[in-house]
């Protein structure tokens, strides 16, 4: 099969076209005839060297996969072969077939094509994981997402605003991406290049602070982001962008009660995410395909171009998901 795999670690360019063997399923294991794959940060990460897989996961990128079930193991009830899903992975979404948990998989929505579906897994999972585990979003709370028109942003600011009627507030550094999270259901939206971001963001809550802040950014923004909390708010860290490190009043945690978490979940095992799958088929996927929330994708890229799709990135000018398109029938709606 064909796969995009990693000579080195840098820029796109090692990016490049290999082959490798066809894989196997494993217990609990489905294959998929993958037909596209979505592009996320994690894969930048990899090829930079800063987030490399876990042990025993292919070294090829790629997080999310949507395609037809072409092979299953014995032990495996749902899906089955001739299924169309889409689906989490620790790695190796960049090739024409891709191994899933069986318990990630989750069906392409009613009306979705292949690529629209590859364009969800690895954010809603995300966003689901952190804003209403971890970050424990109640009906009625306040949200501020730090960049929101990534896709974990757009997921999240979407998923608080149908399923808990929060307040969706957001950062963002364009008019044109500002203008996207609101019609995504942002009531403010702030520029955060500008200095005073920390003290627009309170006066858009009337000097309350938010709930829960979603952010990536960590470093110098993380006591900022302290500051911002209301009295038992969260802060949920996903990546580091600005810095590995920060210096934080570690009062403020105690005085106001306050929480400050964070995760990733590649390494987590099927289990885990699979309770994340059961819970965003049951509450996400209806919304879904009623088209009360939606996906945005920004751009296509077929598998041989995977390299400029994470130039797309590394320069900051998505809106939503990049995907690559894998197969012929990546732009078609299953059983359409």
């Amino acid at each position: 099969m064909r796969v995009v795999e990693y000579r080195g670690h840098g820029g796109p360019e090692v990016l490049a076209l290999a082959e490798r063997p066809l894989p196997e399923c494993g217990p609990g294991q489905v294959r998929l005839r993958v037909a596209a794959a979505g592009v996320n940060r994690p894969d930048v990460q990899q090829r930079k060297g800063l987030y490399p897989p876990p042990p025993g996961v292919t070294d090829i990128p790629g997080l999310d996969i949507a395609g037809v079930v072409e092979a299953a193991a014995p032990d495996v009830a749902w899906p089955r072969p001739g299924d169309a899903v889409c689906a989490l992975v620790a790695g190796g979404g960049y090739a024409e077939h891709s191994i899933a948990p069986a318990l990630q998989c989750l069906p392409v929505p009613r009306g979705f094509s292949f690529i629209e579906a590859a364009s969800l897994p690895e954010v809603f999972f995300t966003a689901w994981n952190n804003v209403m585990d971890l970050g424990r979003l109640a009906e009625g709370e306040t949200l501020l997402v730090q960049g929101g028109t990534s896709g974990v942003g757009l997921a999240a600011m979407q998923l608080a605003l149908r399923l808990r009627g929060a307040t969706v507030l957001a950062t963002s550094s364009s008019a044109a991406k500002q203008a996207v999270c609101r019609q995504m259901g942002a009531t403010g939206v702030v520029d955060y290049r500008d200095a005073d971001w920390p003290q627009q963001v309170r006066a858009l809550t009337g000097g309350r602070g938010a709930d829960v802040i979603l952010d990536s950014q960590g470093g110098d923004y993380t006591q900022a982001e302290l500051d911002l909390l209301a009295p038992d708010g969260r802060l949920v860290l996903i990546a580091s962008h600005r810095a590995p490190r920060a210096e934080i009043s570690t009062r403020d945690i105690y005085i106001r009660r306050l929480t400050l978490t964070g995760s990733t979940l590649r390494a987590r095992p099927p289990a885990y995410k699979g309770r994340i799958a059961a819970a965003l088929r049951a509450q996400a996927w209806p919304l879904l395909e009623q088209g009360l929330i939606r996906t945005l994708v920004c751009g296509v890229h077929p598998l041989a171009d995977a390299a400029a799709a994470q130039a797309v990135l590394d320069g900051n000018r998505q809106i939503g998901k990049l995907v690559l398109a894998v197969a012929p029938d990546a732009a078609s709606v299953p059983g359409g």
